[in-house]
C-alpha cells in the first residue's frame, strides 16, 4: 500500500505572520521571501523565533557575516525579522537589535545597442524573442514580463499596462511600433498553435493556464547570449538596465525614465547616469581645456 508523504502543518506563528503580511498588502514574492528568512533564522535557533532574545539575533547576524552571506541577503533577513518582531510579535525591543549592512551598490552590466540586437536575434523562438523584446523595449522586470496578459497590450493608446508591479503598484509602460509588431507576430503564432487562451497569459508557460516562469526567461537569455557570442554576465534584468541606459543616451529626461521604470525614488534611476557612455563622453576633460589654453586655442565646448 502506497502512503502519501505527511505534510508538515503550518505553525500558528507562521500563519499569524502570513495573515499580517496579507492585511498590509505585501506582495506574494515579498511574503515568500519573508517566510524563507524567518525559517532560516528558526533553523539557526533550533526553536521557534518567538522565544528569541537580542543576543540570539546578534549571534545570527554574526553567523551570516562570518559565513560570507551577501549584504543584500542579510538586509533581506533584517526586513523579514523586523516585520516578525514589530508587527506579528509586537517586540520592538528585539527589532532594534537588528543591524542593516551598508554596502556599495555595484554598477549594472549593460549591453550596447548592437549587442541587444544580437541577443534578440538569437532568442530561441518567436515567443522568447517577443518576451525579451518586452524586457528591452519597455524596460519591464522579469516578473512583470512573465505576468502580462493579452489584454494588457493597449495598441490603441500604444501602452502596456503593468498590474501589481514591484511594491504592488500599477503603471503604464511604453509600447513602440516595432515592439507591437513583434508581439503581433507572437500572438498570431500562439493562436495558430493553440497555446494562447482568450484574455489569457501573453506568454504562457508549459501549461497554457500558467504564465511563463522567471526561470524559463533567465534560461532563454543565457542561451541567446551564448549563441550571440556575448561574454558579459546577462540576465533578463540586463535588458531592463540597457533600456534605461540607452534612453538616457538618447537624451530622454531622467524623470521620464523614472516613470517608465516604475522607480519610487529618482536616486534609483540616477544610477544609470554612471553607466551611460554618452554621458561620460559628453564631459570635456579639464586636461583638454588646459592644453587648449596653453596652445592659445579656443577650449572645447
Amino acid at each position: 500500500m502506497v502512503t502519501s508523504p505527511a505534510i508538515s502543518p503550518v505553525s500558528p506563528l507562521r500563519q499569524r505572520m502570513q495573515q499580517d503580511m496579507l492585511m498590509r498588502g505585501l506582495g506574494v514574492h515579498t511574503q515568500h521571501d519573508y517566510v524563507r528568512h524567518v525559517r532560516r533564522f528558526a533553523a539557526f535557533l533550533g526553536q521557534s523565533p518567538d522565544v528569541a532574545t537580542a543576543d540570539d539575533l546578534r549571534r545570527y547576524q554574526l553567523f551570516q557575516h562570518e559565513n560570507g552571506v551577501s549584504p543584500s541577503t542579510i538586509n533581506g533577513a533584517v526586513s523579514a525579522l523586523r516585520f516578525l518582531f514589530e508587527v506579528t510579535l509586537k517586540r520592538r525591543d528585539l527589532s532594534r537589535a537588528l543591524v542593516i549592512t551598508r554596502y556599495q551598490r555595484q554598477l549594472p552590466d549593460v549591453l550596447s545597442v548592437e549587442e541587444a540586437g544580437r541577443l534578440l536575434q538569437a532568442a530561441p523562438g518567436i515567443k522568447y524573442k517577443a518576451a525579451l523584446g518586452v524586457a528591452y523595449g519597455a524596460g519591464l522586470r522579469v516578473s512583470e514580463v512573465a505576468h502580462l496578459k493579452i489584454d494588457d497590450i493597449d495598441s490603441a493608446r500604444m501602452l502596456i499596462r503593468v498590474e501589481q508591479g514591484k511594491g504592488r503598484k500599477d503603471r503604464n509602460a511604453m509600447l513602440s511600433p516595432q515592439l507591437l509588431e513583434l508581439l503581433r507576430l507572437w500572438w498570431r503564432e500562439g493562436k495558430r498553435t493553440g497555446v494562447m487562451l482568450p484574455h489569457g497569459w501573453l506568454f504562457p508557460g508549459r501549461w497554457r493556464t500558467d504564465p511563463i516562469s522567471s526561470r524559463q526567461l533567465h534560461r532563454a537569455v543565457q542561451e541567446a547570449a551564448e549563441v550571440a557570442g556575448i561574454r558579459k554576465k546577462v540576465s533578463p534584468h540586463t535588458l531592463r538596465h540597457s533600456f534605461a541606459t540607452h534612453l538616457l543616451e538618447q537624451d530622454v529626461d531622467i524623470r521620464v525614465i523614472q516613470v517608465l521604470l516604475g522607480h519610487s525614488k529618482l536616486e534609483t534611476t540616477a544610477l544609470y547616469t554612471k553607466v551611460s557612455t554618452r554621458t561620460i563622453q559628453a564631459v570635456a576633460s579639464p586636461l583638454d581645456r588646459l592644453m587648449a589654453l596653453m596652445e592659445d586655442k579656443p577650449p572645447p565646448a
